[in-house]
């Protein structure tokens, strides 16, 4: 399979801080790959990077062979989109009109709002389950709700790369995994490349077909979440030790944190409730 974006000894930061360090990483065509790593590692910086919102001061981004420092503004919108950690709608826009603004990059002066156009935001709100908040102000919505609706408009922009920043953020675990199996879709179904940064280790590890594993800046593993998951790993990245078992559902591996002494339960711990919780029933 082909590479469709490159990060080739990539260092990028901000406010004169480097965050990240001589990134060297492959995404294959087709794939879907998760980032993980402890907090401000430099994930989101790398997605950025990745999407010219951040320039490179060494090193290069290439997509499809060619830097991104080359692409026009809106040839590179038509091939990659991204959703960041937080966005920020105009004041009084109403869930449809924002999505629509996924378009953009298809349209020159003065075009017509075409029937592509008004098929893609369709098919963005109806996959993200937003089509009957359309005529809502996107101010009014939940937090889950806005999440959701700005994807809407990241696939919109019907590009074959998605960057996605925590796109489960705000949202409960229902909608967390409507839209990782979303992802696996558009990956199986659409062709699409979909990078996306998690923070749940057993989701990425069902999910992703590889994982690129950040700390302190730099890339530390890469590869298949069988390869890539494993206690030393975990332990090395985010101090915390545990055991990885086999997902009873999808064989995948799964990270459980060893119980500290006083979290053990068994047949000689009290059963009574901690004070100020409720057994159902009683």
């Amino acid at each position: 399979m082909s590479t469709l974006l490159r990060t080739d000894d990539l260092r990028v930061g901000y406010d004169g801080r480097v965050v990240c360090d001589g990134v060297t990483m492959d995404i294959v065509a087709g794939s879907l790959t998760a980032i993980i790593g402890p907090n401000a590692c430099g994930k989101s910086t790398l997605l950025r990077a990745m999407a010219r919102i951040l320039p490179a001061s060494a090193g290069s981004v290439l997509l499809d062979g060619r830097d991104v420092a080359a692409f026009r503004t809106k040839e590179l919108a038509r091939s990659l989109g991204l959703l960041p950690q937080t966005s920020a709608a105009p004041e009084g826009i109403r869930v449809a009109d924002l999505v629509a603004r996924g378009r953009h990059p298809h349209q020159r002066a003065f075009d017509r709002w075409s029937q592509t156009d008004e098929h893609a935001v369709k098919r963005a709100l109806e996959v993200t389950g937003t089509t009957d908040l359309s005529g809502q102000l996107v101010d009014e919505l939940s937090g889950g709700q806005r999440q959701r609706v700005w994807l809407a408009m990241v696939l919109a922009q019907d590009t074959p790369l998605l960057l996605l920043d925590e796109p489960t953020t705000f949202l409960d675990i229902a909608h967390q995994y409507g839209l990782l199996d979303l992802f696996r879709r558009l990956r199986d179904d659409d062709a699409r490349t979909i990078v996306v940064v998690l923070h749940d280790l057993n989701q990425a590890a069902r999910y992703a077909d590889s994982l690129i594993v950040m700390k302190e800046g730099h890339v530390v593993a890469a590869g298949a979440p069988s390869d890539v998951i494993t206690a030393e790993m975990v332990a090395h990245v985010y101090g915390l030790p545990c055991r990885i078992l086999s997902d009873p559902e999808t064989g995948t591996p799964m990270v459980v944190p060893l119980a500290s002494p006083g979290d053990r339960t068994g047949p000689d711990a009290s059963r009574e409730p901690r004070r100020g919780i409720t057994r159902l029933g009683a």
